[in-house]
């Protein structure tokens, strides 16, 4: 069991991680020639890309909506600056010799901002909706891109829906921040008629990439790889999950979100918990959620992945860009953990994943080679995000900006766990693939973990395998509910003669599917018919027992009623026993 006094926070694995980044190779800027390298993550999705055509998978919506008055030129122009400002934006992705490189689109070539006015619509709100959904359903073209573009839609005289979707080839969770704090700038900057006081770019995300390939090679690419293969040696691919639906063929990625709230009284008592151990609040909720989806699966070993800001060096923090790393954290549940036991297992797995995040995740995979699939996510489908990282809201002069619902929400995987500590308590929201589950089943996963959380906080000696998960009323409805089968019952009239009164309701309905075959409740009642009068014939009288040994078939269930209706009854003989014992 890992000891409070020796283990490592998370954010004790940053502060080590900055330490190292102090002896590494300089992170500087680079020769701009025609085409520039990509980076390990970039790389993946431009593959992906070409895998699977124009797709909208990848593409990052937002929309908020705007109250006041607001200076449209203003907005352009700050729009325009932050595409200029940030080579990211304005990259764009070629293929040369069947390899991807990266060109850059010129600075003074404007951020597509598209403005519709739906002041006078008798149907505004439907031309709105209608306008968020063909904004979601636009993929982008990698090749020429820009990769990022907006919409600004006029409702009122003071009220505006701006819609801003980006592809993650060039941006991340991480960069939505940095780009509201620079919007939030520019804008009161522009306004106003003065430039913005935005400090200059040392560098930019081509040459974090660049530095990225030099860095990550020899005996530190070897290190970190020889890591992932032990670690995720014979691992298991799938996490076996029930379902409402089969898996289709293809992933799909539809999906709904599930929100979830701990309040403050839980949340407290988790971060105590948490303390206690040596622990963070984020790798406390992950073993609660491994725990969860170890009852639901039936599996102690599981897989479920994590998106960490990959943002250890101080240069790239107000980069906009694709930084985020995904790391497969490994759980192991066997031998009855107790909670506490759970809590350190997931600590030492969450910092010595932390302690090796530098591989990229496709390099993970290519280690680890696991069965390729079409229906499912690689490695792991289940995913958990902790969002620790502040995002600053939006600060606009005269402005209130709110959230607007995004149109046709989407999951990369089976599951999605997000959550963040707001205000003193734990929100967030359960993700979840539409295809594979209903609302109602997340709704009782989202249970699951509430009751494993709150017991967990009342005791941590307690085996987590044992923690009752089940409401009193889901307990009895499962127990008690579902199991009444009885039924009213004939009990004076023999199967056979049942069998004859469904003949009559039914004649034409099939009774009978064997491979190829059918047979109607007419024609089985026919057969069967049949077959008891020859028996009739040949001596059997009420209860004589008559031997049954036959394949399964249709014969079969023919020769089983027919035994019944000539009185006697059946012993069932297996054609595969031997000659002896039948």
């Amino acid at each position: 069991m890992l000891q409070k006094q020796t283990a490592l926070s998370l954010e004790d694995v940053r502060a080590i991680q900055r330490a190292k980044a102090r002896s590494e190779p300089e992170l500087k800027t680079v020769v701009r020639p025609d085409h520039l390298p990509l980076s390990f993550a970039q790389e993946r999705l431009w593959f992906l890309a070409q895998l699977d055509g124009a797709s909208v998978v990848y593409n990052i919506p937002t929309a908020r909506r705007l109250r006041g008055p607001l200076d449209i030129a203003a907005w352009r122009r700050s729009l325009d600056a932050l595409f200029a400002r940030h080579e990211v934006l304005r990259s764009v992705f070629v293929a040369r010799d069947g390899r991807p490189e990266v060109r850059l689109l010129a600075a003074d070539a404007g951020l597509p901002l598209a403005v519709h006015d739906l002041r006078n619509a008798p149907d505004a709100q439907a031309q709105l909706a209608m306008l968020q959904a063909e904004e979601a359903a636009t993929p982008f073209d990698l090749a020429h891109g820009p990769l990022i573009r907006a919409h600004l839609i006029r409702l009122g005289e003071e009220e505006h829906v701006f819609l801003l979707t980006m592809h993650h080839i060039v941006s991340d969770g991480w960069s939505a921040g940095v780009l509201t704090r620079e919007l939030n700038a520019l804008y009161a900057a522009f306004r106003e008629g003065r430039d913005a006081a935005l400090p200059p770019l040392t560098i930019q995300y081509p040459d974090y990439a660049a530095w990225q390939r030099q860095w990550l090679a020899g005996e530190r690419l070897t290190t970190q790889a020889d890591y992932w293969r032990r670690t995720l040696a014979e691992v298991p691919t799938l996490l076996e999950l029930p379902t409402d639906r089969p898996r289709p063929p293809q992933q799909d990625f539809s999906g709904a979100v599930l929100p979830i709230w701990l309040d403050a009284e839980l949340t407290a008592g988790l971060k105590r918990l948490a303390q206690k151990h040596g622990a963070t609040l984020f790798t406390t909720l992950l073993a609660a959620w491994a725990a969860v989806l170890a009852r639901l699966s039936g599996q102690q070993d599981l897989v479920i992945g994590s998106p960490t800001a990959n943002r250890g060096r101080r240069e790239i923090e107000s980069l906009i860009g694709f930084f985020v790393n995904t790391l497969a954290l490994r759980i192991d549940l066997s031998g009855e953990p107790t909670v506490a036991e759970l809590i350190a297992r997931a600590q030492r797995i969450a910092v010595a994943a932390q302690d090796h995040q530098d591989l990229p995740f496709e390099q993970v995979v290519e280690i680890v080679q696991p069965p390729r699939s079409l229906d499912r996510a690689s490695l792991f489908q289940v995913l958990f995000a902790w969002q620790n990282n502040e995002r600053p809201a939006a600060d606009l002069p005269e402005l209130e900006v709110a959230p607007h619902a995004t149109a046709l929400p989407q999951v990369k995987f089976d599951l999605e766990l997000i959550l963040a500590e707001w205000n003193g308590t734990i929100a967030g929201g359960l993700g979840y693939a539409t295809a594979l589950f209903d609302a109602a089943t997340i709704e009782r996963h989202r249970g699951y973990l509430v009751a494993l959380l709150r017991a967990m906080v009342a005791d941590d000696r307690q085996p987590v395998m044992r923690i009752e998960l089940l409401a009193p009323e889901e307990r009895a409805l499962q127990l008690t509910e579902w199991n009444r089968t009885e039924a009213p019952y004939p009990a004076k009239r023999c199967v056979h003669e049942l069998f004859e009164e469904q003949v009559a309701r039914a004649p034409d309905a099939i009774a009978l599917v064997y491979e190829e075959q059918t047979l109607s409740y007419r024609e089985l009642n026919a057969r069967a018919n049949r077959l008891a009068r020859h028996l009739v014939a040949l001596g059997v009288r009420p209860d004589d027992r008559v031997g049954l040994c036959v394949e399964r078939s249709l014969e079969m269930v023919v020769g089983l009623l027919a035994v019944l209706k000539a009185g006697g009854a059946y012993v069932p003989l297996d054609p595969a026993y031997p000659a002896e014992r039948l």
